[in-house]
């Protein structure tokens, strides 16, 4: 007797969907297989998302079909996935933060004690046993999710997914606030749910992490599946020219030399406690200084506290030669001295998510826009948005649409782009093209490197080693709420940016060969 092949965990075929005008999805196929990890590759604004939200039940297609284990599958609502074992991993964390999370953890699944009422007990219990997987001992399952660090937050919404009977698990841009660390305990726990038979659709715009993690590819470009194929029988190329249409050359900018400038932002010895311990630098006009370290070693509370969102209780900061006073500095004094700040957050804190793409892109500069009489020229602050939408190629309908709407990539874009507008002379960045894919960041990169040419001075924060490795100038790393010496970026290895991350100290660099490329994103 012959043996049926097993069914597919998820079959989608044919799925179109459109918003108004926009088309989102233009027919899309996917096959997935028990036990299988398939990446879904393609730009910003490609489809993706709002195929695995049409999947998870959260949009209803306008047509096609799916197929789960073999039977019709029409999920009415995130609910109705849910019992059918799907659940997805939002790259736009989906969490409550006035809720703990434990209860985060277990809601929609909450357990209930003899009498009917809510087990807090158990859902802690529940809580603890999937954040082991991660070895994250500092987030306390009766923390509120709201005062978490992004990347913490992360692992409460994967491991909300994973607390449901899962067979089929959905994740979009799962390690976009990860370290290397926590991007290999996610990896063994992904092989370990494909080893139960568990299918995994893994979205990342991180190639390397797609040929690390995936069995096969489907490319997605303009709403439509273009190729699909065994990751191990294509070449990162070939996979870029698929998502682009267009071959990308080199990923990073070549730029010149930087030349000796005048310093125009001095730190000497700042502390924001607890995170900032002690950090000192100088940053010179057309200078990118990059600044690497792990998870909670304090540099994102660095720029914070640089921008006045945090506040620092000693040091100095000189811009231009001139002391800046630490005490009553905010956000608003720093603004006016040329300061810029892209934030790690862009739901939380980067936009103004109800307002259009013209207002995200023109708000700390409204000024430009002002007539004499005080009264704003909306012709002309549409047109200023106009030319830095053309010009980092922002996906939207018009000038006047929600910024809400667009895509992660393309919302990362405007928040870039209004610290272009701003003209500010010092650029703050925090993890600036989180959730971007790779045409998307070859664009950032060319803006970014253009502001420096112009003799503005930018501070990288980034998580991302061939990032740094690719745009800076000199590097420091962060370790314990200490910054090291910033060396030119030549003088440092891969291995030696993580030996300096862990030891806590300016480790001596060793000019060992490496396999990490800065042309390789």
């Amino acid at each position: 007797m012959t043996r049926e092949p097993t069914a597919p965990a998820l079959r989608v075929e044919g799925l179109v969907k459109r918003f108004g005008a926009t088309v989102a999805l233009d027919g899309v196929d996917l096959t997935l297989q028990p036990g299988e990890v398939h990446a879904l590759i393609g730009e910003n604004g490609a489809g993706k998302s709002t195929l695995l939200n049409v999947v998870a039940g959260a949009i209803r297609p306008d047509r096609g079909r799916m197929f789960v284990a073999g039977e019709p599958y029409t999920p009415g609502s995130p609910l109705d996935a849910k019992r059918r074992g799907i659940a997805l991993i939002h790259q736009e964390l989906m969490l409550c933060p006035h809720l703990t999370v434990a209860e985060n953890v277990v809601l929609g699944a909450e357990p209930r004690t003899r009498a009917g009422r809510f087990d807090a007990g158990a859902a802690r219990a529940r809580a603890s046993a999937l954040l082991r997987n991660f070895d994250h001992p500092e987030i306390d399952p009766d923390a509120r999710v709201g005062r978490l660090p992004l990347a913490a937050r992360q692992v409460v919404e994967i491991c909300r997914a994973l607390a449901a009977d899962v067979r089929v698990l959905l994740m979009d841009e799962p390690t976009s606030s990860f370290q290397r660390p926590d991007i290999e305990r996610l990896f063994v726990l992904i092989r370990r749910l494909a080893s139960r038979g568990i299918g995994v659709v893994y979205i990342s715009h991180f190639l390397e992490e797609v040929r690390e993690i995936a069995d096969r590819y489907t490319v997605v470009r303009d709403g439509r599946s273009l190729v699909e194929g065994r990751i191990d029988e294509t070449t990162n190329d070939a996979l870029i020219e698929q998502m682009v249409g267009r071959s990308m050359g080199g990923h990073f900018p070549r730029r010149a030399a930087s030349a000796a400038q005048d310093v125009l932002l001095e730190v000497d010895h700042l502390a924001a406690p607890p995170a900032v311990r002690d950090a000192s630098f100088t940053l010179r006009r057309g200078e990118i200084l990059g600044i690497a370290g792990l998870i909670g070693s304090g540099r994102t509370e660095l720029v914070r506290a640089l921008f006045g969102l945090d506040r620092p209780v000693s040091g100095r900061i000189t811009l231009a030669g001139r002391p800046l006073p630490l005490a009553g500095a905010g956000t608003p004094q720093r603004l006016s001295q040329g300061f810029g700040f892209l934030s790690e957050d862009r739901k939380g804190e980067g936009l103004a998510l109800p307002m259009s793409v013209t207002d995200n892109l023109t708000a700390t500069r409204l000024s430009a826009s002002v007539r004499r009489l005080g009264i704003l020229d909306v012709a002309r602050q549409r047109k200023h948005a106009g030319h830095w939408i053309a010009h980092l190629g922002i996906r939207a309908r018009s000038p006047a649409q929600p910024v809400r709407t667009l895509s992660g990539g393309n919302q990362q874009k405007v928040v870039l782009g209004r610290l272009l507008y701003q003209n500010a002379d010092v650029l703050l960045l925090d993890e600036p093209t989180r959730g971007i894919d790779v045409g998307s960041r070859a664009q950032m990169y060319e803006a970014i490197a253009g502001v420096a040419a112009e003799g503005k001075a930018v501070l990288m924060v980034s998580s991302y080693l061939p990032e740094l490795f690719g745009m800076c100038d000199r590097l420091a790393v962060m370790s314990r709420g200490r910054l090291s010496e910033a060396r030119p970026i030549a003088e440092w290895t891969p291995g030696a940016v993580l030996a300096a991350s862990i030891g806590g100290a300016d480790i001596p660099v060793a000019h060992e060969s490496s396999s990490l490329t800065p042309s390789t994103p």
